[in-house]
């Protein structure tokens, strides 16, 4: 069992950054694939980014491709994701989520979800 708490999000002008980390709890934390969906009103949760167990390989959405970079720390539990140049498309519903085994894109291969956090970007 895996709990995800998601924290950093806020608001913040287009063009800005923010960090978005995401606390796991449990022993096994390093044997997890990460990921990071949003969610906007209105709109289906989406793929934003994931990263293996290792942090060696990682895949992103081409909407974030080149402004965000998503980051493990297996000796602290915790995965980011960093934002940078952010757009007023981007926000969205924040949430992290876990797997066993590889990386995927589909939200229904993910099996632990935190709570999610909000991000806000004004334009």
């Amino acid at each position: 069992q895996v709990q995800l708490v998601e924290s950093g999000g806020g608001l913040v002008q287009a063009g800005g950054s923010l960090r978005l980390s995401c606390a796991a709890s449990g022993r096994t934390f390093s044997s997890y694939a990460m990921a990071w969906f949003r969610q906007a009103p209105g709109k289906e949760r989406e793929f934003v980014t994931a990263i293996n167990w290792s942090g060696g390989s990682t895949r992103y959405a081409d909407s974030v491709k080149g402004r965000f970079t998503i980051s493990r720390d297996n000796a602290k539990n915790t995965v980011y994701l960093q934002m940078n140049s952010l757009q007023p498309e981007d926000t969205a519903v924040y949430y992290c989520a876990a797997k066993t085994g590889v990386t995927y894109s589909i939200s229904s291969r993910y099996d632990y979800w935190g709570q999610g956090t909000q991000v806000t970007v004004s334009s």
